[in-house]
C-alpha cells in the first residue's frame, strides 16, 4: 500500500520531525507527505478555500480520498485497520489522505472524500495530527500482519 498525506503547513526538524522520520522507517507501507502552504492574511473562510485549492493541487487522481477532520467519524484503530484493508480488497493500491490547516478542511473538500475521520472530540494541533496518522498508519500494518505492536 501506498498512503499519500496531503498536508497544510511544513513540518520544521524537532522532536515531530524525529518521531515522523522513525515510523517511517518502520513501515513497510509507502507513506509520502506533499505539504502544502498559504500566507494566513484571510478570514477563515477564505483561507480554508485557498487551502482547499492548494490541496486539490496535490491529489493523486483516481485514489480514493479520506479527510482528517474533527466532524468526521470516531474510528477505533481496528476500524481504520478494516478500512484500509477494505480498499485494498477492492482493487485500490493507494490512499490519499488529507489535513487541513489551523481551521480546517473546506466544505467543498469534505464533499469531494469517500470518508472523514476524527481523531476525537479533543482539538488537536494539524502538525500533531500528522503523527498520530503515520503511527495509526503503522499499527494498521501491525494488526493486518498480526505484528506484536498492536496488543
Amino acid at each position: 500500500m501506498k498512503f499519500n498525506i496531503i498536508a497544510v503547513g511544513r513540518m520544521k526538524s524537532g522532536p515531530l520531525k524525529t518521531i515522523w522520520d522513525e515510523y517511517q522507517k518502520r513501515l513497510k507501507w509507502k507513506v509520502t507527505i506533499k505539504e502544502v502552504v498559504e500566507k494566513n492574511s484571510f478570514d477563515k473562510n477564505e483561507m480554508r478555500k485557498r487551502e482547499a485549492t492548494l490541496l486539490r493541487a496535490n491529489i493523486s487522481q483516481d485514489v480514493p480520498l479520506i479527510a482528517m477532520d474533527q466532524r468526521g467519524k470516531n474510528f477505533t484503530s481496528e476500524n481504520l485497520s478494516n478500512c484500509i484493508d477494505d480498499f485494498r480488497t477492492n482493487g485500490y493500491n493507494q490512499l490519499n489522505f488529507l489535513i487541513g490547516g489551523s481551521d480546517g478542511l473546506d466544505e467543498t473538500i469534505l464533499q469531494s472524500c469517500q470518508l472523514c475521520i476524527s481523531m476525537g472530540l479533543m482539538t488537536w494541533p494539524h502538525m500533531l495530527v500528522r503523527i498520530m496518522l503515520i503511527e495509526q498508519i503503522y499499527r494498521s500494518q501491525c494488526i493486518l500482519t498480526n505484528h506484536p505492536y498492536h496488543k
